[in-house]
């Protein structure tokens, strides 16, 4: 969760300065990512296979471009209070479509999380949230739940996870290709970007695949309710940003009524 935290904050430390465009800091990110990961694999002795998929490949592609262009236009904690307050609910519907039967606490905790969404991004106040930006991180929310459901069906996610990013690396260089009239790199952005993709993306997502063999949708759901608290303390403590009411109110809907149906008894099957 550290890891997912620290994305969130380097995401935020370099696109908020304008020290790189989002595409160009997707493409370091994810180019550097699977550079230390085949790097960690050669040292570890792990056989680097055509294991993956295309189709994880496309969900990271279509969680990461409107990660970073919603980045761009958020501040730290408000964009991790949305991404994974839409990675929740994302996963609560996929338990649902698996055949659990909701009760009325389960309707009554999304309704409270969907409230706090709605307040947050509440058009006609001046500490609202951009639109575009917040609407881009639903798109990555429910692509990065989407991505962990995926995950926990790894047997080997060093290999996985190598061989995900392999494939969509070169997606990536070809979206900074198409938009290579407005891209812009500066040293410090680049930097941002590499360690990023090193360190809190590589291995903070092979670390998140081995943990999430050992868990169900619902408890991996549970811990990471504590993201977008510790992006949003991050942001406070290295980019000086405000900690508005509306933020705070917001963030104890949302995560008080995720929290509602995960931590209740597990609901009876179909």
């Amino acid at each position: 969760m550290l890891a997912f935290a620290g994305n969130s904050l380097l995401c935020r430390m370099a696109l908020g300065s304008g020290a790189i465009d989002a595409a160009s800091f997707t493409a370091i990110r994810f180019c550097s990512g699977a550079l230390a990961l085949l790097l960690l694999a050669a040292a570890s002795g792990t056989r680097i296979t055509a294991r993956g998929s295309w189709r994880s490949a496309v969900v990271l592609f279509v969680y990461a471009f409107p990660c970073a262009f919603a980045y761009a236009r958020l501040t730290t904690g408000t964009g991790a209070l949305v991404l994974f307050g839409t990675t929740q609910i994302t996963m609560i519907a996929a338990g649902l479509r698996a055949g659990e039967r909701p009760s009325r606490v389960d309707w009554l905790g999304l309704a409270v999380a969907l409230a706090g969404l709605l307040w947050l991004v509440m058009p006609g106040l001046s500490t609202s949230p951009s639109p575009g930006g917040v609407a881009l991180m639903f798109v990555a929310g429910i692509a990065w739940g989407a991505y962990s459901l995926q995950g926990r069906g790894s047997t080997a996610p060093v290999t996985d996870v190598t061989s995900t990013f392999l494939r969509l690396s070169p997606l990536t260089l070809g979206v900074v290709a198409a938009a290579w009239s407005s891209t812009h790199v500066s040293a410090r952005g680049a930097t941002l970007a590499a360690l990023s993709g090193a360190v809190t993306t590589g291995g903070g997502y092979v670390i998140w695949y081995y943990a999430l063999r050992h868990l169900t949708a619902m408890r991996a759901s549970v811990l990471q309710l504590s993201v977008p608290a510790l992006a949003a303390l991050g942001g406070v403590l290295v980019l000086d940003e405000p900690v508005t009411v509306r933020l705070l109110t917001a963030a104890t809907l949302i995560l008080g009524g995720v929290a509602v149906p995960i931590l209740k008894p597990r609901a009876r099957a179909v």
